[in-house]
């Protein structure tokens, strides 16, 4: 059995925990704060987001702010709803690998046509994609370090499940009222040597996990 990777939860979220409005992009993260993200990105041989994040964000998931490698994406999509014209799918270094469950078998030969490739995974008890048995999978192809960058599901459940190692949160000085970055937990989450530090108009906190 392949080692898991070290997993990284990193976001950024407003004073009052929101890392989002409902089904709206927004930028929360300072140029500092963002170029910081970047080298993180660089530091990780994958990051990985959820669908969710994909269809409202389009993000790239590159290092464009810092020196370094663009690390493996890897989207969460248990039913493949990933959009056909998701940027993702155009990555200038690798081919988008996207973990599912079941996946519909024309979904994913269209996704694979544009060079993307299905990781099929057991499903959790929710019918979601099974954490434990995804990370196995990703350590089996050599990806040692993991940054998750969200959404809000996907960084509950990674600490829910206590499978991330280091925690390094970017908290912008506005309020939002909008989407937490961590719904309600079964039990309250130790951060072990918690540190601080101002970088630009922000806050970042850096922490280790369970």
């Amino acid at each position: 059995m392949a080692a898991r990777p070290f997993v990284t939860l990193a976001f950024a979220q407003s004073l009052d925990g929101s890392i989002a409005l409902p089904g709206q992009r927004i930028e929360l993260s300072g140029p500092e704060s963002m170029k910081m993200t970047h080298e993180l990105r660089a530091a990780h041989d994958g990051i990985l987001v959820g669908v969710g994040t994909v269809i409202i964000d389009d993000p790239k998931l590159t290092v464009r702010l810092a020196s370094g490698p663009n690390p493996q994406p890897i989207v969460l999509d248990s039913t493949l709803r990933l959009p056909l014209t998701a940027s993702l799918l155009n990555h200038p270094d690798h081919p988008l690998w996207v973990a599912a469950t079941d996946p519909e078998p024309n979904r994913q030969s269209a996704l694979e046509a544009l060079g993307a490739r299905v990781l099929r995974l057991p499903p959790a008890s929710d019918g979601r994609v099974n954490l434990p048995a995804l990370l196995e999978r990703l350590g089996g192809l050599g990806i040692q370090t993991l940054m998750v960058e969200g959404g809000a599901s996907v960084i509950t459940s990674f600490l829910q499940q206590r499978l991330a190692h280091r925690l390094v949160v970017t908290i912008s000085p506005q309020l939002l009222g909008g989407v937490k970055a961590v719904a309600a937990l079964a039990e309250s989450v130790p951060l072990r040597n918690p540190a601080f530090r101002a970088l630009g108009q922000d806050i970042i906190l850096e922490a280790d996990l369970f």
